[in-house]
């Protein structure tokens, strides 16, 4: 199931080291030969959740920039982008509360991406037994509760089967994306 990390780590390094091509032009990986099978479409969507990690680096932690950079790229491609931001922002810090209320605020409609990442990081961070305050605030901001409460949601969201038409990794994303989509619009 988490095969995609390796391509969401190449979209990473793409946009950081290749900034003007990945970030500045929007540049979009032609279908790349792996992985192969009935899911090889989502690999351009990998990329662009490690698209989205890098966003936040190379914006500098700053909520206007790295949701301008987000604006300029096609709509179709901003629920990755801001899952990788999120992420990034959760694990890494960088951000103090009021920034990061923005970034959510400048999400919009991809506030519930925003936190599937956010709860991705704290997944990450509860796991190993080491959840610095700024991935609290974060969870907080994003996610509306403590890191272990958003990595419990992740935990939960596991799919259980695959889907015939979707990854297994992507289900999960949509399944805890969804559940802070519901959180959003109470």
């Amino acid at each position: 199931m988490l095969r995609w990390l390796v391509l969401d780590g190449y979209g990473f390094h793409q946009a950081y080291f290749r900034t003007r091509q990945y970030v500045t032009k929007h540049y979009q990986q032609p279908r790349l030969p792996w992985p192969g099978g009935r899911h090889a479409w989502y690999a351009t969507r990998a990329v662009d959740q490690g698209i989205g990690r890098a966003l936040w680096y190379v914006a500098g932690t700053d909520p206007h920039l790295v949701s301008e950079l987000i604006d300029d790229f096609p709509a179709t491609r901003r629920s990755d982008l801001y899952s990788g931001v999120g992420l990034a922002a959760t694990y890494a810090g960088g951000a103090d509360e009021t920034e990061l209320g923005t970034l959510r605020e400048r999400a919009g409609r991809w506030r519930p991406n925003l936190a599937q990442g956010s709860a991705f990081a704290a997944r990450a961070q509860v796991r190993a037994g080491l959840v610095p305050p700024h991935t609290e605030t974060a969870t907080r901001v994003f996610c509306g509760m403590s890191a272990e409460g958003a990595a419990r949601v992740t935990d939960e969201a596991v799919p259980e089967r695959a889907a015939p038409n979707l990854p297994s990794y992507e289900r999960w994303r949509q399944s805890i994306a969804e559940s802070f989509a519901t959180a959003y619009h109470r």
